[in-house]
């Protein structure tokens, strides 16, 4: 682990931020990186509440995510059907 004052740039967080999204899991993304888990978390929460106040709409792009990511999964089930 890194020493406990580190700092971190913000498009190192934002990078970190996005591969959990893809992952699904900000533990192992922490772990990849060599950071303490509850600061990837952090990250994640942070995010999500600058995505709320600078969102004037109030969407929840969080859930268009695992939408994607669902949508990904049903077109891999049917190319598997197609292939059958």
């Amino acid at each position: 682990m890194r020493s406990k004052n580190t700092r971190y740039p913000e498009e190192f967080k934002r990078q970190i931020v996005k591969e959990v999204e893809e992952v699904g899991n900000a533990t192992l993304v922490a772990r990849k990186h060599d950071i303490v888990p509850g600061t990837v978390t952090r990250w994640v929460r942070e995010s999500k509440e600058a995505n709320k106040t600078n969102n004037p709409l109030n969407i929840d792009y969080s859930t268009n995510s695992s939408l994607d990511k669902e949508n990904e999964q049903l077109k891999k089930l049917l190319g598997e059907k197609d292939l059958e």
